[in-house]
């Protein structure tokens, strides 16, 4: 049986989710003291409930 694994996010890929700017979605992320979810590398990964409270947060 397959294992669900959660959808996750860059700052980016959230950004066009969003149709915001990049910049802009950073600047939220910071701000709000959002925390990844899982990083590799440099790249930070956000999951849904992050995008919810950004998307919230943007409008």
């Amino acid at each position: 049986m397959p294992v669900e694994t959660p959808t996750l996010y860059t700052a980016s890929a959230m950004a066009k989710h969003l149709d915001a700017s990049e910049a802009k979605v950073k600047k939220a992320i910071k701000d709000m003291g959002l925390a990844p979810v899982a990083k590799k590398g440099c790249c930070a990964y956000y999951g849904a409930e992050e995008m919810a409270k950004l998307k919230a947060s943007l409008k």
